[in-house]
């Protein structure tokens, strides 16, 4: 089963500094029906003003990744890590028994763009752990490029705590992509930029997404230049 998601469905939040929208079940945005697809928790589209951002605050047995779409952001936690993460980076915090962090544009003058997902982990009571890696953006022309998954093969892979994979693409003009996977798993795919045709038949452009379940073959075909993110996910 594909079930599409528009941009426009997504909760949007407006606090002057932040604006965000919400793929699911966040703060004070709560539907029933929308808290989570399999391990995955949240997806927050947010655009920070120069110099604001989240202060310090705990987090607790919770996967935290963020990509990074435009500018910097600033990462520091209470076990001593800093560290400040450009376009075509990630972070990835495993929260554990718990830690304090903040997330801030150390910019003066640029936004900062990044999607912030966070993931339930395979097991509680983990070490806090930080991780920021880089990934080569050239190779996600017309290829699927793993950027975080629970056993990396290659440099520019962050490590998490739960059984998925985190893909980037960029698919030029009709080209196409298929995707097989084992049977009990699920996939969630996001349209950064672009537009895409799933299975022939699901159309999706600009922030729509798909949760899809029983989907064992993916195709994916652009019908303009699209930049997207598919994750493989336990059921």
């Amino acid at each position: 089963m594909i079930e599409k998601r528009s941009a426009q469905s997504r909760h949007k939040v407006d606090h002057g500094w932040l604006q965000s929208y919400f793929s699911f079940s966040f703060g004070d945005y709560h539907d029933p029906k929308n808290v989570s697809f399999g391990p995955l928790r949240v997806l927050n589209d947010d655009v920070i003003k120069p110099g604001r951002g989240f202060g310090t605050h705990p987090h607790q047995e919770m996967e935290i990744v963020s990509i990074l779409l435009q500018g910097s952001l600033k990462h520091e936690d209470s076990d001593g890590h800093s560290s400040i993460t450009s376009v075509g980076g990630v972070q990835r915090m495993s929260a554990g028994t718990g830690i304090f962090h903040s997330e801030m544009n150390p910019s003066t003058e640029e936004e900062v763009h990044l999607f912030q997902m966070w993931f339930f982990p395979d097991q509680n009571g983990l070490t806090p752990s930080y991780e920021q890696v880089e990934y080569d953006q050239s190779k996600m022309k017309n290829r699927l490029l793993p950027i975080v998954a629970k056993n990396p093969a290659e440099p520019g892979v962050a490590h998490i705590n739960q059984d998925l994979t985190i893909y980037l693409s960029e698919l030029e003009r009709g080209m196409e992509i298929t995707f097989t996977q084992s049977a009990g798993r699920r996939l969630f795919l996001f349209v950064i930029e672009g537009r895409i045709e799933v299975n022939g038949s699901t159309i999706l452009t600009k922030r729509d997404s798909a949760r899809m379940t029983e989907v064992e073959n993916l195709s994916a075909k652009a019908s303009e230049k699209t930049k997207w993110m598919l994750i493989d996910l336990p059921f």
